[in-house]
This record gives structure tokens, C-alpha cells and sequence, in this order.
């Protein structure tokens, strides 16, 4: 009887034509965003995994990068402090996922996001194949249902990197510009001079939305790090409102606060109406701060922590 071999030769050449562009991909192609923002992740999570002591860690979107002088908070705590704000097209969950690598006893993790409604699942699949790109640590913070969206997006990513390696794009740095990766400082704070340049400033009209997807997950994240003796707590975000509904708002956010605190296990260190900031301290886009407001928030979650007994 004669075996047909073939089928098996034609296997074995697809195989090894697709391990051969996996691998231009990586060594040729990839990483085409290394100089830009979401890339400061890599130093981000370097540092949080080098400190084997425990830790103060800030999480959130770009509120947070853009809002703490992580040095002052370190020295005031005698704690050393990462700060892991990305970009919030990442999604809420891709920020809390954050929270799993290095717990270390003693930790104290900080979240700030901006809304407390969510679908659970990455917002934005590209987005992120544009941060992790061929950092393979940076997979870890990926779940197991993330995978499928991921490769679902994978041609989209694909498509833009073949597109500038095409055209000889040179890799732009944004040296000019705040949202680079050169411009995060040790701790993973923004670090750029910021004045206000916010020419026609977007004012909060809504106070964020909460469901049960978004906050029973939080509350699984606060559990798991309960088990290995870290802490998680909730704390404000900056919002500027001002002129006739500026009141009313406060009133609101004092019940978002109220609900919030029903629904999580885990502490609420923040009266959230602290956190309603002039415009002047607001840099390009709302939740951005200047360097004054950076000053100032900063402050403000020191007397939040010093309130929680920190």
C-alpha cells in the first residue's frame, strides 16, 4: 500500500512559511510604535515588577498619567510609587488587569477611572496590539477571553504596520509633543511642561454611569488582592464643571459617590466633589491636568490617603 506523502509535505511547508513571516514580522516590522505614548507601558510595568517591596500603585487612563506627582506621594508614604495610567481607549479592564503582576504584601493599589460602566472587554483591540506589539511581557496582562478579539484585530494592526514599512515611514518620536514615550519620568508620570491651552473646553454634563459588570469585576480584582495581603481602593478623578450647573452636578456626584460605595467591596478614599477643579487647571483635554493642577491633585490624594489612615 502506498502512503501519499504529499499532503503532509504541503502541512509541513505552510508551517514553516508561516513560522518564517512570523518572524520577519517580529525582527523586520514590528515594533512600529515604540516611540509613541501607549509604548511607555514597557517601563511602566519594568519598574513595578523591579520593586520587590511593597508598593503604591496608581491605576486608570490618561487621567492618571497626566495627574500625580508620583515623587511627592512616595516621599510624603516612604513607599515607592508606579504610576501605570495609560490611554483610556485601552478600556477599563485592560487598566485593572494591570493590578495582577508583583503583588507583593503590603501593596496598596489606587484606581481611578473615569466611569464605572463597561462591557467588560478590551475597547479597543488595535489600540492595544499598538502598545504591546512584540513585547511578549506585556501579553501577560491580557485575558484568556481577550484572545479572540485580539487576533480578530490582528489583521487591522497588521495592515497599519505593513502600511508604513511599506512607504519607508520613519517612526515618529513626538519629541514636540506631550504624548511621547520620552516624556514619562521614572515613576511613569507625564513629565512636560503644561500650561492651560484648552481654547474651547468640554464641560462634564453627566455624571459617569455604574453597572454591575463593571463593579462586580472590580470587586473580584479587590478579593484576589485581599488573598495575597495588597489593598484596593477607589479614589477621585478630575472633573471641571462650571456656571449655572455647577451646583447641581455636585449634587450628583455626591450620589455616584453614594452608589459607588454600595456597590464595591473595597474602600472609597475620595469625596469625589474634591475633585471638581477650575478649568485653569485643566491642560488640553478634560481629565489632563497642568502642572498646577497636578500640584493640586496630588495633594488632594495625599489628604485622602492621610484620611484613610495611610
Amino acid at each position: 500500500m502506498t502512503i501519499n506523502r504529499k499532503p503532509l509535505f504541503i502541512l509541513i511547508f505552510k508551517l514553516l512559511f508561516l513560522g518564517m513571516l512570523v518572524l520577519f514580522f517580529f525582527a523586520r516590522i514590528m515594533p512600529r510604535y515604540d516611540n509613541y505614548y501607549n509604548a511607555s507601558l514597557v517601563e511602566k510595568v519594568e519598574r513595578l515588577e523591579e520593586i520587590k517591596e511593597p508598593k503604591i500603585v496608581l491605576l486608570g487612563n490618561s487621567n492618571v498619567a497626566f495627574g500625580f506627582d508620583s515623587a511627592v506621594i512616595e516621599e510624603r508614604f516612604g513607599m515607592p510609587v508606579v504610576n501605570m495610567g495609560l490611554h483610556g481607549g485601552i478600556g477599563n479592564v485592560f487598566h485593572e488587569e494591570m493590578a495582577r503582576l508583583n503583588v507583593v504584601p503590603g501593596d496598596l493599589y489606587i484606581l481611578c477611572h473615569t466611569e464605572y460602566a463597561d462591557e467588560g472587554k478590551i475597547d479597543d483591540p488595535v489600540m492595544v496590539w499598538t502598545t504591546i506589539e512584540d513585547h511578549m511581557k506585556l501579553w501577560r496582562i491580557l485575558r484568556a477571553e481577550d484572545i479572540y478579539p485580539m487576533l480578530k484585530a490582528y489583521p487591522i494592526y497588521l495592515n497599519k504596520i505593513l502600511s508604513q514599512w511599506r512607504h519607508l515611514e520613519v517612526k515618529e518620536t513626538y519629541q514636540d509633543s506631550v504624548y511621547c514615550r520620552a516624556h514619562f519620568n521614572e515613576y511613569g508620570d507625564v513629565e512636560y511642561p503644561r500650561e492651560c491651552e484648552m481654547m474651547e473646553m468640554e464641560l462634564t454634563e453627566e455624571t459617569p454611569e455604574i453597572n454591575d459588570t463593571c463593579t462586580d469585576r472590580i470587586n473580584r480584582l479587590s478579593d484576589y488582592l485581599e488573598k495575597r495581603g495588597a489593598k484596593l481602593v477607589i479614589a477621585g478623578y478630575p472633573v471641571i464643571v462650571d456656571g449655572e450647573g455647577s451646583s447641581q452636578y455636585r449634587e450628583e456626584m455626591g450620589r455616584f459617590e453614594q452608589e459607588l460605595r454600595e456597590k464595591l467591596t473595597c474602600d472609597v478614599i475620595s469625596d469625589f466633589q474634591d475633585y471638581i477643579y477650575d478649568r485653569s487647571y485643566f491642560y488640553d483635554t478634560t481629565y489632563h491636568l497642568t502642572d498646577e493642577g497636578v500640584t493640586v491633585r496630588t495633594g488632594q490624594l495625599i489628604e485622602d490617603l492621610e484620611r484613610y489612615g495611610r
